[in-house]
């Protein structure tokens, strides 16, 4: 029996919309086949894993075979038509389903999904914030919907890590899921009640177009770094990839951090109203950060939290705890607040609350997650995978640390891999122990992936203490061996992930588990997993 988690199911509506077939393909097709006078459809899908009876089946062109190859399929799961390309018309006639022929299948599925559960521009929806960037972009969606709950809101979340309606938590499948998935879940937190929903947008559900058919109210941009080179040519193309959340069909505002040096340009090429949020303590240019509408300040960081200000037009300043490590974070976070104020929140509402509670009431999974106690080692986990996020987070570590700092990690397989050297690189440079284990091998040999970190953090620093083991397993084990009360370790890479991928399986697994396990068996004391601990003056 295979020990490979199943993905978590789609969610849909309880009680779906129900679509005239004709009607369908009077607004999107070209032709059609087969008699759809008479046929009623409750849904829409891509894969025939996820189809119900009453959907409709879109069959799209993929790199190896066409989708309408499982079209029979679909038949037998209960689809009642196809739409398809001419291609796929052909492929699909022999099922006898009805088929809309339309130009562009993948093209059109974001307005066909918001069509088919009413979850378009136009229609009823929550308020809706979407975040992009290289960094960060999970960590302002959790910290939108905590601020949310603050004041009072329902919430919905759709993140790398869960996605949250009205208090249930469901675990995530991708970072963005498809534009039939999405709109799916739109219509169900609309039917749950929701007021408010964060999502975490991605440069590639922007360039495959799953967030086609959704506009946000209110779009946040992080910061752009190295990442993702195995899906565009070059930095400029990857930055290019982002932009398009900020033209009027995917938002009506934009609230967008000058930390990097992409801020700008974001800012330059948006289509919408844009205010600003500058952090110069960690900006890239801190002139540039200095000059943002609204500017944030570091005033204390401690190992459970971090203290900031902000400041702003008329005024405006408000002091708080984001409950993670680093000026980053701060930054995180302060970008949510200013996203909640641009969707129409009041700054004496959002102020209130903050006051009220005294800090940021929100769990960020796996974004440096302190899983120790009190006593022994602290230990961090983190999903930071890029050199932008190393540098960031053990600086961060570093300054709440009074001893020294073990960086463990590993990169991810038949991902970007021109990254490597400068993970090794950033690694190195920012702890005083370094161990190179595995991440999620893929189908790439996982001592290569070693051997390549090694390298760029031996041309970094040759006389560096390095170690590398595996599997991670082993590597957590010795980590914990070489540090004592005082210490820390940052494990980056897995964060909140719940499995590692070995050749295409998906084999259960969890960092903050094997963490406290190792802790437990070194003799240190772990409490059981809550959330974080109140920040104490």
């Amino acid at each position: 029996m295979s020990t490979q988690p199943s993905l978590p199911p789609v969610l849909r509506p309880d009680a779906p919309p129900q679509r005239a077939l004709t009607d369908l393909a009077a607004r999107f097709g070209t032709a059609t086949r087969g008699a759809i006078d008479g046929v009623t459809l409750t849904g829409i899908t891509l894969a025939t894993a996820d189809l119900r009876p009453g959907d409709v089946f879109v069959a799209i062109r993929g790199v190896n075979q066409h989708g309408a190859a499982f079209a029979a399929t679909a038949a037998e799961k209960g689809a009642v038509a196809v739409v398809t390309d001419q291609d796929g018309a052909d492929i699909a006639a022999e099922t006898g389903l009805p088929i809309v022929v339309v130009d562009d299948p993948r093209g059109v599925l974001g307005a066909l999904s918001a069509w088919v559960y009413g979850t378009g521009a136009d229609d009823d929806l929550p308020l809706l914030f979407g975040t992009t960037g290289t960094n960060g972009k999970t960590s302002v969606t959790h910290l939108l919907e905590g601020i949310l709950r603050q004041l009072g809101a329902v919430t919905g979340l759709s993140s790398t890590a869960e996605r949250h309606i009205a208090g249930d938590v469901i675990i995530s499948r991708l970072t963005t899921p498809e534009a039939y998935e999405t709109h799916a879940l739109l219509a169900l937190m609309r039917e749950r009640r929701v007021e408010a929903v964060a999502v975490e947008v991605s440069a590639q559900a922007l360039s495959r177009r799953r967030v086609d058919g959704i506009v946000f109210d209110v779009a946040g941009f992080t910061n752009l770094s190295h990442d993702h080179l195995d899906d565009y040519a070059d930095m400029t193309e990857y930055f290019e990839a982002k932009l398009p959340l900020f033209r009027p069909d995917r938002s009506r505002r934009a609230v967008i951090s000058l930390d990097s040096a992409f801020g700008k340009d974001v800012v330059a090429a948006s289509e919408v109203p844009v205010v600003t949020v500058g952090t110069p303590a960690i900006a890239a240019d801190a002139d540039e950060a200095s000059c943002a509408d609204w500017v944030v300040t570091i005033d204390e960081e401690r190992q459970r939290g971090t203290r900031f200000t902000m400041t702003g037009p008329e005024g405006r300043t408000l002091t708080t705890v984001v409950p993670v490590i680093g000026p980053h974070m701060a930054a995180n976070a302060a970008l949510a607040i200013v996203m909640l104020l641009e969707g129409g929140y009041a700054w004496e509402r959002i102020t209130e609350a903050l006051t009220r509670d005294g800090r940021i009431d929100a769990y960020l999974p796996g974004r440096t997650e302190l899983v120790s106690g009190e006593q022994g080692p602290a230990v961090y986990v983190d999903f930071g995978h890029t050199p932008d996020a190393f540098v960031k987070t053990l600086a961060a570590v570093r300054r709440v640390t009074p001893g020294r700092t073990l960086m463990l990690f590993g990169a991810d397989g038949d991902r970007d891999a021109t990254k490597r050297r400068d993970m090794g690189r950033t690694a190195v440079e920012g702890s005083d122990i370094l161990v190179i284990t595995d991440h999620h091998p893929r189908f790439e040999d996982p001592t290569s992936i070693r051997a390549t970190l090694i390298a760029g953090a031996r041309e970094a620093q040759p006389d560096a203490e390095i170690h590398e083991f595996s599997p991670p397993e082993t590597a957590i084990v010795a980590a914990v061996g070489m540090v004592e009360e005082g210490d820390a370790i940052l494990w980056a890479g897995p964060g909140h992930q719940d499995y590692r991928d070995i050749r295409g399986v998906r084999t259960p697994y969890s960092a903050r588990e094997l963490a406290r396990r190792a802790l437990r068996d070194a003799g240190w004391p772990v409490p059981e997993p809550h959330w974080p601990v109140p920040y104490a003056d």
